[in-house]
């Protein structure tokens, strides 16, 4: 911190030895010496605290330049299947909108009259159970 050698040392503590009396030196000395404690133990948590927030930032950019990473290549995968399946659409919407062959009768769209009347109920009774299950938490 300071440069100080032995004799800029010795030099305080003659002057210190003049000023304050042999009475009051060590009680001096001892207050000086739990200062300069308490400012060191508050310096080095500071540089703790310093230190451990400029490693979280690391870790922030690190994560989102692996996000970034994981995006582009989930985009990229995304694009590819994309362009796999583009192909196989006009075929598929090709037959589907070609006319019905005669000897076929035409394809009617399903009805809730046409299901099972247990259906229903079994599609609503899940929801019903999970409210039963929140409230009761």
């Amino acid at each position: 911190m300071f440069d100080m050698g032995f004799l800029e040392l010795l030099l305080i503590g003659v002057v210190g030895l003049l000023v304050l009396g042999p009475e009051r030196l060590p009680k001096a000395a001892r207050t000086l010496g739990l200062w300069i404690g308490k400012i060191k133990r508050s310096v080095s948590g500071m540089q703790r605290e310093i230190n451990s927030q400029l490693e979280a930032e690391e870790l922030r950019q690190k994560l989102n330049e692996q996000q970034k990473k994981l995006d582009d290549s989930v985009n990229t995968v995304k694009r590819d299947v994309e362009s796999i399946a583009e192909p196989t659409k006009p075929a598929a919407s090709k037959a589907s909108t070609s006319a019905p062959s005669p000897d076929k009768p035409p394809a009617r769209k399903p009805t809730n009259d046409d299901a099972p009347a247990s259906i229903p109920d079994a599609a609503a009774a899940p929801h019903a159970d999970a409210d039963k299950d929140s409230t009761s938490r």
